[in-house]
């Protein structure tokens, strides 16, 4: 037990401490959106060199998503057995080390190696950055914070990008380098997060059969989640080969039009907490859904690069709500000693999605037009608007037990 107390005014440095956890946990969390698309405005460009086709190159994209999916129930319980710090640590120096492993890979077989082992740090990252900051925040507090992250992931998914897609344009090895980020980040989460946020659990509090057992409605929150990473990343696949069609092909343009979806998102982020707090939940991801179908209703229907361009925007905007509203909802519905579990389940979920999403639009776009890839994807988005009649909203009993009181008390300090 540290002392003097968090929240004396005789103590500044653990309100310190409290900041910069949380300057590194949002960093920390543009990680996993860069996951695939730093890669993006490149994807044409390693095609064309390395000779595969367009649903091998997707796979470049979204190899990591299988690893991460099949790793990221044991993340979870590694976290809600022994404790957070260790796994996020090592996860991002494997983050680092796998993802900049591409700078130096001339091969196409080694390059979806290093993107498999890519997977596994990501899903320490993915699990651990949303563990950590639903320990440490509760109530409207959590739903900025909450906010904040969304905005921290949207705007990664600007800067990391746009800086890809100018790498890209000097090789297709450059945007890899951006991936070392995940190194010194590790060592300053070394230095930053609450020594409590590493407590171990003895049992763990019972296993994923258990978790789901007692808590059905995360089975429909996993389900929107793989829809909206599926969603997400059809149009990181096929929006740029969609634009080659259209004429534009340099990787820093297409990089313009990818990154629009964050800009969007960063602006519905900004007014998270309180457009969750006059929708509530179910509403705020309803709106979510329409977003996102009425940016595929543009997709598979607009011909000209102009007017394109509104299709990942509107896109971003849904996933600005639905993100944050998605990872509390868990985390509310899931009790603290199985939120790791519970968060992992969601990574498994979303990067699920991220997979199948060439896997089996890439098929439909091949015997049809990238055009109809997009609309048959639109027809999914609708089917996950039918899913949100069925679901409801966490309960006031759902919400997290006082356990992390201390750490809470330490970022809630300084994030005031």
């Amino acid at each position: 037990m540290a002392s003097p107390t968090p929240s004396s005014p005789a103590a500044p440095r653990p309100a310190s401490r409290g900041r910069a956890a949380l300057a590194v946990l949002l960093l920390a969390s543009t990680l996993t959106v860069m996951a695939g698309t730093i890669l993006t405005p490149v994807v044409g460009v390693i095609r064309g060199e390395l000779g595969v086709s367009g649903t091998g190159a997707g796979l470049i994209l979204t190899a990591h998503g299988l690893s991460l999916a099949i790793a990221s129930p044991l993340v979870g319980w590694t976290i809600d057995r022994w404790g957070l710090k260790k796994p996020l640590v090592a996860g991002l120096l494997l983050y680092g080390v796998a993802g900049g492993a591409g700078l130096v890979t001339t091969s196409y077989t080694a390059l979806i190696i290093s993107r498999f082992a890519f997977g596994v740090g990501a899903a320490a990252v993915f699990a651990g950055t949303t563990v950590a900051l639903l320990a440490l925040y509760e109530g409207p507090e959590r739903d900025r914070v909450a906010g904040w992250r969304s905005v921290a992931i949207s705007v990664g998914g600007i800067i990391w990008p746009l800086l890809g897609g100018a790498l890209g344009g000097i090789s297709w090895h450059g945007p890899f380098a951006i991936y070392l980020l995940g190194i010194p980040v590790g060592i300053a989460m070394m230095f930053t997060l609450p020594k409590s946020l590493n407590a171990k659990r003895p049992g763990g509090g019972g296993g994923t059969f258990t978790l789901l057992r007692s808590h059905p409605r995360l089975l429909g929150l996993y389900a929107l989640s793989l829809i909206s990473s599926f969603l997400l990343y059809v149009l990181a696949v096929f929006l740029p080969q969609r634009l080659a069609q259209l004429g534009v092909e340099t990787p820093f343009l297409v990089a313009l039009y990818t990154t629009s979806t964050s800009v969007a998102g960063t602006l519905v982020g900004l007014a998270y907490a309180k457009i969750k707090k006059n929708l509530g939940y179910i509403r705020l991801l309803r709106v979510s859904v329409v977003l996102w179908v009425a940016a595929f209703l543009v997709a598979g229907t607009a011909g000209n690069p102009v007017l394109i361009i509104l299709a990942p925007a509107l896109f971003g905007l849904g996933m600005g709500m639905s993100v944050p509203a998605l990872a509390v909802m868990i985390g509310e519905t899931a009790p603290p000693a199985l939120r790791g579990q519970a968060t992992s389940l969601s990574g498994t979920a979303n990067f699920t999605g991220q997979f199948a999403a060439p896997l089996v639009i890439g098929p439909a776009v091949g015997a049809t037009s990238i055009a109809a890839g997009f609309r048959i994807a639109g027809g999914i988005a609708v089917l996950s608007f039918l899913l949100l009649f069925f679901l409801k909203a966490p309960g006031p009993a759902a919400a997290p037990s006082a356990a992390p009181k201390e750490p809470a008390d330490e970022e809630g300090t300084a994030a005031r």
